[in-house]
Formats: structure tokens, C-alpha cells, sequence
């Protein structure tokens, strides 16, 4: 992954992410408000399960490309905050992990040495995991992980676990779970919401630099 190298291009990225989801949840929410009763409670379960993919697909996409961002900077992990460095680590050890030769191992050492003189060079493709559960905690550890202030969403811990994952796992596990055309349309508002948020700390950390250390 290239990534964007440029605010601009950042902002072009994160825009693009994010529209065409907006304009597909908004889709679904005016086809569950004029569904019929017989369809309804199926569409509202459908609708929840593809909620949750944009919810997950969003963040994950949008955090790695910030990541790829502060990495096409080009500055000296000496620069960067410490979560930037630790991805820098865990390139290393990930390069020692899955080779066998010495010369491997030793790059990671050196890197504890000597390596915040360097150049950033993270591994962009494994750094951020949703593990495909996206919880308030695994959501809660990409927010430390690109160094983004997790206070907004401190409250919406249930919101994410409840309202959204429980209700997707259930949907995904083949179990019946009925839910409100007025729930769901709430529900939708709240991720769109968090979304925005997200996209808006991501562009903000971006303009005043708040990578660097």
C-alpha cells in the first residue's frame, strides 16, 4: 500500500472512504422506512450485519491510512510519538518471526539500539487489527495506536458492544433477533456519527501534525 502522501491526498482518501458508505446506509434507512411489515424485521437484520461491516471496514481502512500517511512523512522514528515507534518494532520482530536466519534477529536488536535514528519504515499492511470483532476495546486499542484521544467515545462502549456487535453476531450466527425500524434507524445514526468523528480526528491529528512527537 502507497498511501497518501500529502494532506490533500489524505483528505481525498478519508472523503472517498467514507461517502460511499454514507450514501449506502442512507440508502437502507430510507428502504427499511418504506418496507413493508413482512419484510421489515428481515431487512432490519440485514441492514444491521452491513452496518457493522461499514463500521469496521471504515476504521480499519481509515487508520491505516493515516498510518501510511505519518510512514510517507519521511521522518526519523526519533520524531514520531511512541506508537509510531512501536509499529516501527514491530516490523522487526514481525521480519525475525517469519525468517529462520540470524540476520533477521539482528535487524530487530538493532533496531532497540539504534533505530530511532531511522527512517520510518512501518509495516503498513499489519498494522492495524480489528480482529475481526470490532469491540469498544479492540476499538479502544487502534485509538492508542495512532495516537488519537479516545474521550469522545467513552460512552459509547455499549453502544458499540450491545447495540451493534452483539446484534451482528447474532444475526451472523444464524439466530433470530428482532428489532425496531426506530432502533435501527437510531442505531445507524450512531455509527454514521462515530464515523464522522473518527474521519474528523484523523484529519485534525493530520493538519497539526500530532504524530510527531
Amino acid at each position: 500500500m502507497k498511501g497518501p502522501r500529502t494532506q490533500n491526498q489524505l483528505q481525498d482518501f478519508l472523503d472517498a472512504e467514507f461517502v460511499w458508505r454514507l450514501k449506502e446506509i442512507s440508502a437502507l434507512k430510507s428502504a427499511v422506512r418504506s418496507a413493508a411489515f413482512i419484510a421489515e424485521g428481515t431487512l432490519v437484520r440485514a441492514s444491521i450485519a452491513l452496518l457493522y461491516a461499514h463500521w469496521e471496514g471504515f476504521i480499519k481502512n481509515a487508520a491505516t491510512g493515516y498510518v501510511s500517511y505519518v510512514n510517507n512523512q519521511g521522518l526519523n522514528y526519533s520524531d514520531l510519538r511512541t506508537c509510531f515507534v512501536v509499529l516501527g518494532f514491530k516490523k522487526s520482530l514481525h521480519d525475525a518471526r517469519q525468517s529462520k536466519q540470524t540476520a533477521a534477529n539482528i535487524v530487530a536488536i538493532d533496531f532497540l539500539r539504534d533505530g530511532l535514528i531511522q527512517k520510518s519504515q512501518m509495516k503498513i499492511d499489519v498494522a492495524i487489527d480489528t480482529e475481526s470483532n470490532l469491540n469498544s476495546e479492540v476499538f479502544k486499542n487502534i485509538l492508542s495506536t495512532i495516537g488519537l484521544d479516545p474521550a469522545a467515545y467513552e460512552t459509547k462502549a455499549n453502544l458499540i458492544d450491545e447495540s451493534l456487535l452483539k446484534r451482528r453476531n447474532t444475526i451472523a450466527h444464524g439466530e433470530y433477533v428482532d428489532v425496531a425500524k426506530k432502533d435501527w434507524a437510531g442505531l445507524a445514526d450512531e455509527v454514521l456519527a462515530m464515523l464522522r468523528q473518527f474521519k474528523t480526528d484523523i484529519e485534525n491529528a493530520s493538519a497539526q501534525a500530532s504524530y510527531k512527537r
